[in-house]
């Protein structure tokens, strides 16, 4: 019987499906053009700006970048943008955000209802879109519903790499249960857990388990918190967190996937520990010495970092044991940039912004302040080329196939045209509502002040 239906049901639906997959086929139009030109272009790698190019984008893909006016395609409906001048450059990677936690406060995030802080992660999306963010590496947070939302065209917002549910210890990073929830019942859920953004788990056994969850479930990159945090109750920023054998069961579980780990980590003996398990990315290290950074520059290992800074004003109270973590972590930033530079670490940039809609409506900020430590040019290569390169580290799990953070024939075309030369003045990204003319993710057009 369950053979006959299978037939039945093969005849009626396969010949219609064939018959709408054609005619979707005949009537699909040409993919829509955008020509930029008499743009200079910073590419995403070089260190000064092109000569006058213009450029012609067909679909999502850079398609001819000519010294030369370029004509319109056959057929397809075309959108000129004249540039007179303005610099054409990658759209800028962030690769550290948490957009279900950015812009709503901790205590909203423990206690608020799950559709309020999809509704203000939908909002944070779309604004990171419209600074200039065209993707982000999205480290803890359940994100898979938004990525799909956007991917779908419902919402606005960049392109996610998304970790899903950041998978920590008890008593570790990602361990946000009151203290009158412990001791935990066996097999007891917390709120955070059920909610998709934290895995807790004490064992390689089920280390690989919440693993394979999230693979399961579209993470392009698994997170594990590997030591002590600023934002967490329980443990001072000096605790490694986990064993080897407990990190190598996620490494392993990722590997077999095609991907990697990375781990949230501040001191030399939570990184070299992550190491040894064949992590492939460190994010923080503000703690590191110089003999561990040694090691990652031996080894290959990225390491992201975020230039955490005390130039602002903090969510965590005077006094309170975060803000006390906060400022140590702060007192190791400058030593770990120098690391990085001296020792040619390949290094990522990202925000980590937390509970902080003021700072979350401000990501240039804390990309132009990394002149501290870089030149112009070196500082928007990292939030582009450089960025990229650890996007692609998660192989075929990673949702967007294509080269990003370039501007070169056969690229994606995920593009911003600059009111001015952002090489030259890097604060022009401090105010992406001016600054950024035109903001193109995928072939479309997300803003133009130039019609």
């Amino acid at each position: 019987m369950r053979h006959r239906l299978r037939n039945l049901f093969g005849m009626l639906l396969v010949p219609g499906m064939a018959a709408l997959s054609h005619g979707a086929e005949a009537q699909a139009p040409p993919p829509a053009a955008v020509i930029f030109e008499n743009v200079r272009i910073f590419t995403g790698a070089s260190a000064q700006l092109s000569s006058p190019s213009h450029v012609l984008v067909v679909g999502n893909t850079i398609k001819t970048i000519s010294s030369a006016p370029i004509a319109d395609p056959p057929a397809a409906p075309v959108t000129r943008i004249r540039g007179e001048g303005r610099t054409l450059m990658p759209g800028l990677i962030d690769a550290h955000t948490h957009l279900m936690f950015a812009t709503v406060s901790q205590a909203v995030l423990l206690s608020g209802d799950v559709g309020f802080l999809n509704v203000a992660a939908v909002k944070a999306a779309g604004d990171l879109l419209l600074q200039g963010f065209t993707s982000v590496r999205d480290l803890g947070g359940p994100v898979f519903g938004l990525k799909r939302g956007i991917d779908l065209g419902l919402v606005p917002g960049p392109r996610i790499w998304p970790a899903g549910a950041f998978i920590s210890q008890s008593g570790g990073h990602g361990d946000f249960r009151l203290p009158n929830d412990l001791p935990a019942r066996p097999g007891d859920f917390t709120f955070g857990e059920r909610a998709g953004a934290t895995a807790i788990a004490d064992n390689p056994d089920t280390v690989r388990v919440r693993a394979r969850e999230q693979l399961a479930l579209g993470a392009s990159q698994v997170k594990l918190m590997a030591g002590g945090g600023v934002a967490s109750g329980y443990d001072p920023l000096d605790v490694t967190q986990y064993t080897v054998p407990e990190l190598r069961a996620a490494v392993e579980a990722a590997e077999n996937w095609g991907t990697y780990v990375t781990v949230h980590a501040y001191t030399p003996r939570a990184v070299r520990q992550a190491i040894e398990a064949g992590v492939k990315c460190i994010d923080h290290g503000q703690l590191l010495d110089e003999p561990t950074a040694r090691l990652m520059a031996e080894k290959g290992i990225w390491w992201s970092l975020q230039p955490f800074v005390d130039d602002k004003a903090s969510p965590f109270p005077a006094g309170s044991p975060s803000r006390a973590k906060q400022l140590e972590m702060y007192g190791g930033t400058d030593t770990a940039y120098g690391l990085a530079r001296k020792l040619k670490i390949r290094t990522a940039w990202g925000t980590d912004t937390l509970f902080d809609a003021a700072a979350a409506a401000k990501e240039g900020e804390q990309l132009a302040k990394m002149v501290r430590w870089y030149t112009p040019a070196e500082v928007l290569k990292m939030a582009t080329a450089d960025n990229a390169d650890l996007l692609a580290l998660s192989g075929k799990r990673s949702p967007y196939p294509g080269r990003l953070g370039v501007v070169e024939e056969g690229a994606l075309a995920d593009l911003l045209l600059v009111d001015g030369d952002p090489v030259a003045n890097i604060r022009l990204i401090e105010d992406p509502g001016k600054s950024f003319v035109v903001i193109v993710k995928d072939g479309k057009i997300f803003k133009n002040l130039l019609r």
